[in-house]
């Protein structure tokens, strides 16, 4: 454990890309206030995704960043990965209390004075504030770690294996709907049933499981990663 808390202060080392982090926020919430003056009501929760999108990118610029020299300091890949791990996570815990903060204070004053709706996503971050920041730190681990499998994808296969990465995924994903569609549509039926009735809570927990998948495939993946 120690070892990981070295490897995500030294993640800190070059603060750049995460000096950018706290500034995408205020501008995709200027972005949505000036949409919403112009149409009071509006629904401008979709900028939000930005900066989840970001929060990704964030962690496949780490991997790409800093693995190289840290592992010339002696660093396993293992220790690398699971300290960065550990690293996303806290951002996670900090800026999901923070989006759900800002949910709270967004309800309080009905939506900034302008009746609009921003951080309240609606559906996931609609609750209570505790269930806002539980699924808001989750969706952003989950991405968080996605973004650092993509890095090690690169960084082990370049860009025609990245690539190559994405077209698996998609594929996989086409074949088990147009498998289950096909030949057991009673079974997509029911899961899909099954899926629709799912409540936020039990939607974050669905993404807490895929976030374990992904870090584990991450962690199988930089074992044999090249820098």
């Amino acid at each position: 454990m120690n070892t990981w808390v070295k490897v995500a202060r030294y993640d800190l080392v070059r603060p750049a890309n995460y000096l950018v982090l706290p500034w995408v926020l205020p501008f995709c919430f200027a972005v949505g206030a000036v949409t919403a003056g112009r149409s009071p009501g509006h629904d401008a929760a979709g900028f939000l995704s930005s900066f989840f999108v970001y929060f990704g990118v964030l962690g496949m610029q780490t991997i790409g960043r800093s693995l190289p020299f840290a592992l010339t300091l002696g660093c396993s890949r293992g220790s690398f990965y699971r300290g960065t791990a550990l690293l996303g996570m806290a951002l996670a815990l900090v800026l999901g209390l923070m989006l759900a903060a800002l949910q709270a204070l967004e309800r309080a004053t009905d939506g900034w004075g302008l009746s609009m709706r921003f951080f309240r996503v609606p559906y996931l971050l609609s609750g209570s504030w505790y269930a806002a920041w539980l699924t808001a730190t989750v969706i952003l681990f989950a991405v968080f770690v996605y973004g650092m499998w993509y890095g090690i994808v690169y960084s082990r296969w370049g860009l025609l294996g990245t690539l190559a990465f994405v077209a698996a995924q998609t594929l996989v994903v086409v074949a088990a709907v147009v498998a289950v569609s096909f030949e057991h549509w009673h079974l997509w039926s029911a899961a899909g049933g099954s899926f629709a009735g799912l409540t936020a809570l039990g939607l974050t927990g669905v993404i807490a499981a895929l976030a374990v998948v992904l870090l584990a495939g991450g962690h199988v993946t930089i074992r044999r990663a090249t820098v």
